[in-house]
């Protein structure tokens, strides 16, 4: 139903994560024979868990042994890594530098071009230890360097941007990657994102897209909502692109996952994306947090190094273990960022649900007191849920 902001505009109530609950049905399942197992461009993965292509959360070695855990990293072609031979040192700069200076710090630095070369090598070096090499470019940086991606055969390409859309204007004179062009050129299954409505993701999957991604400003970093204004409450978002891909199905019989990206920080938050219709998502602070990411103790957004408009801010998300802890367990913390797969299999036989299609499923209610309902001590003293 409407709601009428004024005369002449009306407005459609839209939910996040944190507003809804997921309400038990008539059965349970042990948590055991819970099947977590999904596809993305014929991948299969055990973990719906992907990895944001952020410098502080993949590098090499990060994609390396998230594939090995089962789940998926995805390398940001167009950071530090392809920039500079050897990027720790400037990894540390980012670390150390202070607040006032972060955003100055990081034009300087990502005004380095882009090298070709490292491109196809820091794929080789994924490939080469074993790792599924998935990759993120812009749209821009696509057009740019799409052929130096399909000779260095990575597996997986993602097209990512704040909103990314198959209808774009371009100043004259500027020729807009054509999306569905370039899927069908690409010798590899490519991702496209970011989008939160149910027409968007829907031409996306016309276009030839492996999956969508959907979210747009909710992540720990970004800051785009408050620079443009621009965004959809995640649980919104994630249940009208899944009723797109939904759509989609029935009428070619082709099934595009749904990745839910941007503000999932805990094991309860991946079961709501979940619920509300993603087949996998796309984190990158509970990551960034593992002992082994490339950041530190730190964690900033994509667009942070925009020279025109920076959308991105710098977080200390310290390091709370290693990404096999947080992944898989065994959980050290009480407040759902540890075992986040254990997390999910155990919401699953909670719920009844044997496999993801079916914790699609359940049912979900508006619940705004769900994450403070009975909490007061946790709270007062910082704990748990409190935190």
């Amino acid at each position: 139903m409407d709601i009428q902001i004024g005369r002449g505009k009306t407005a459609r109530r839209a939910y996040g994560i944190d507003e809804i609950a997921l309400v038990p049905g008539p059965n349970t399942v042990d948590p055991s024979l819970a099947d977590t197992g999904w596809q993305i461009g014929g991948i299969e993965r055990n973990i719906p868990i992907i990895a944001s292509a952020m410098d502080g959360v993949v590098d090499v070695r990060m994609a390396t042994l998230l594939s090995e855990l089962g789940a998926m990293g995805v390398l940001n072609l167009e950071g530090i890594q392809t920039r500079y031979e050897d990027p720790q040192p400037l990894l540390e700069r980012i670390m150390s530098v202070g607040k006032q200076e972060f955003v100055g710090l990081m034009q300087e630095l990502y005004a380095e071009p882009i090298k070709a070369g490292l491109i196809q090598q820091r794929i080789k070096e994924i490939k080469d230890q074993g790792g599924i090499a998935a990759v993120s470019l812009t749209p821009l940086g696509a057009s740019k360097f799409g052929k130096t991606v399909a000779e260095a055969q990575a597996d997986l390409v993602f097209v990512q941007a704040t909103v990314v859309s198959t209808s774009h204007l371009s100043p004259e004179g500027v020729t807009p990657l054509d999306l569905a062009q370039f899927c069908q050129e690409m010798p590899m299954p490519v991702a496209l994102g970011n989008c939160v409505t149910y027409d968007v993701a829907l031409k996306l999957m016309q276009a030839g897209a492996a999956a969508v991604m959907v979210g747009i400003g909710p992540g720990a970093a970004c800051t785009s909502r408050g620079v443009l204004g621009v965004g959809v409450p995640q649980a919104t978002a994630t249940a009208d692109c899944a009723a797109a891909r939904d759509d989609f199905q029935r009428e070619t019989g082709k099934y595009i996952p749904i990745i839910a990206d941007g503000g999932i920080v805990t094991g309860g938050d991946i079961c709501k994306c979940i619920a509300c219709g993603a087949d996998a998502v796309m984190i990158g602070s509970p990551i960034a947090r593992a002992a082994e990411a490339p950041g530190g103790d730190f964690h900033w957004g994509m667009a942070t190094p925009s020279p025109v408009l920076p959308r991105g801010t710098r977080i200390n998300v310290g390091t709370t273990g290693t990404i096999k802890e947080i992944l898989v367990g065994p959980a050290k913390l009480d407040d759902g960022t540890h075992n986040l797969l254990g997390a999910l299999t155990t919401s699953m036989g909670t719920l009844g649900a044997k496999d993801l299609k079916e914790m699609q499923q359940v049912e979900v209610v508006i619940a705004p007191s769900l994450l403070t309902e009975g909490k007061v001590y946790q709270k007062a003293q910082q704990l748990g849920m409190g935190k």
